[in-house]
């Protein structure tokens, strides 16, 4: 069983969704469980990068959690809680909306929704997008994303996972309270739905796999899987992304060599999708080298 005291900790869950979030100007995490090599060696490669700037205009957002050790997560972020159109990202809510009914027996996981939701996250398809969130039940995901249990979507932190508009023509049906965003997210919140997922937190032990399963194989190759294709190509990737216009997001759980992590990043910017391919490198070394970054830092 999992140690008490991690799980008031786990990823910021209901302590400070309950309480006032505490953060410093540029919305860098402050938690009893953020990692401070782990932070510094973040925001080292990010100036590196030359995306420094990017972070202070809040043009970039970005959750990196080690959970190689899963009950003792290693977080960092910048502008973690800072929520903006994330375009088909927020489909992963969609994911966790369709097998929460499935494990409460309100739908069921047949060949028909399987494909569905397969092609939801694998392709991006914003039809099958559409007819999974009215499967889901559009209230029926809000009130889940907002419910005391989850606290994806939390106004103490600035948000979060949003769904209120299907994929396709039309008005949206609920934009969040906060932003009035159609599809948004924060890094934080999308991090947190991957560890939930991950430490056995959201869904029996056999629906997570499935879950998982379904974010595994991406068939869209750009931004995280591009740049770990080229220098990581053994590296295992679980990915949901998104694009419109000048919005670029990206968001995996990634198996690279005995370490695994979450990696999210937000990005408003025409460069974003170049800025991500480049980001999940450096991310990467971070995770699997972090003595040895730190040092070449300095």
């Amino acid at each position: 069983m999992r140690n008490p005291a991690t799980l008031l900790i786990i990823l910021i869950l209901p302590i400070l969704c309950l309480s006032t979030l505490q953060a410093s100007p540029d919305f860098t995490i402050q938690t009893a469980n953020s990692d401070a090599l782990l932070q510094k060696n973040l925001e080292r490669r990010v100036d590196q990068l030359g995306l420094g700037k990017a972070i202070r205009d809040k043009k970039l957002s970005i959750a990196l959690i080690d959970i190689t050790d899963i009950d003792h997560p290693r977080i960092a972020a910048l502008n973690g809680n800072n929520m903006v159109y994330a375009a088909s990202l927020p489909k992963i809510a969609i994911l966790f909306g369709a097998f929460e009914k499935i494990q409460d027996g309100a739908l069921e996981l047949n060949e028909e929704n399987r494909d569905l939701l397969t092609r939801m996250i694998r392709y991006s398809s914003n039809s099958a997008a559409t007819e999974m969130l009215n499967r889901v039940g559009k209230q029926y995901l809000a009130d889940l994303l907002q419910s005391p249990r989850y606290q994806l979507y939390c106004e103490s932190m600035n948000g979060g996972l949003w769904v209120g508009k299907e994929y396709g023509r039309g008005s949206a049906w609920k934009r969040d309270p906060l932003h009035h965003l159609s599809h948004g997210a924060t890094a934080i919140q999308a991090a947190r739905l991957y560890y939930l997922m991950e430490s056995g937190q959201l869904l029996r032990p056999e629906l997570a796999r499935e879950m998982k399963a379904m974010l595994g194989k991406p068939g869209i190759t750009h931004k995280f899987v591009k740049g770990l294709k080229k220098s990581a190509p053994e590296a295992v990737v679980y990915r949901k992304s998104g694009s419109w216009k000048q919005y670029h997001a990206d968001s995996a759980i990634v198996e690279h060599d005995g370490h695994r992590y979450i990696a999210v990043a937000l990005a408003e910017s025409p460069k974003g999708g170049q800025w991500l391919t480049r980001l999940i490198v450096a991310m990467d070394e971070i995770i699997l080298q972090p003595q040895s970054v730190a040092f070449l830092s300095n």
